[in-house]
């Protein structure tokens, strides 16, 4: 893997993360909390959003500490324990990462891209 890929895990964290939320607009954590579909679409995503931090992390290691606003060791853990523990989730945490950490890391990638377009 080479730093040249960064964008396009970049690309593929904001495309989950932005899904995400779009899988639970409109709908409250109870709803959520009994909806098996959106719980393993949710799921799924934030499995795709931590491969790219931890690709991200490994050909990028500059790029982490630049961008410790970012959760990365987090997404990864995250990505780790849904893919391995998956039946011990702790679906109410789950629901809260869509409300609060999800739209925190979409704003950061937003961030990232602009600071990146303006030749910084």
């Amino acid at each position: 893997m080479s730093v040249e890929r960064l964008p396009r895990y970049l690309d593929q964290m904001q495309e989950a993360a932005e899904r995400a939320c779009g899988f639970v607009e409109g709908i409250g954590a109870d709803d959520f909390l009994a909806d098996t579909r959106t719980q393993m679409a949710v799921t799924m995503a934030l499995v795709i959003i931590g491969e790219s931090a931890g690709r991200i992390m490994a050909a990028a290691p500059d790029f982490v500490t630049e961008h410790s606003e970012i959760s990365w060791v987090e997404m990864k853990g995250l990505r780790n324990l849904i893919a391995h523990d998956y039946f011990n989730l702790e679906l109410k945490t789950i629901w809260q990462s869509t409300q609060t950490n999800l739209p925190d890391l979409i704003f950061h990638l937003k961030s990232i891209r602009h600071w990146r377009a303006e030749g910084e």
